[in-house]
């Protein structure tokens, strides 16, 4: 160890640059995490591409744009839910029953 330096400085410098990088690749991970689940927020209307298999993009009341399942009919649905057409596309996904 260089003689200026002091020996508590050392360890730290490590454990400061062990942390960020930490930050950082969880960062990228989140970032690349992949497609969003049925639920979550998404930003192309009418897309399927941000969405897992299975779901597309289209807007929900009260929660804005989120990915939902797509569906042939109401049966494909939950209880709450009915089978009604997506926003800017063809096809139907399973929205919110109104209340």
């Amino acid at each position: 160890m260089h003689p200026l330096v002091h020996p508590l400085v050392h360890p730290l410098a490590h454990a400061l640059a062990r942390l960020g990088l930490s930050v950082v690749v969880v960062i990228l991970g989140l970032g690349c995490g992949g497609a969003a689940e049925v639920g979550e927020a998404c930003t192309e209307r009418g897309s399927a591409k941000e969405c897992v298999d299975g779901a597309v993009c289209d807007s929900v009341e009260g929660k804005g744009d989120v990915c939902l399942k797509l569906c042939d009919d109401d049966a494909d649905c939950g209880a709450d839910e009915a089978c009604n057409g997506i926003s800017g596309a063809s096809g139907k996904a399973c929205q919110p029953k109104s209340k």
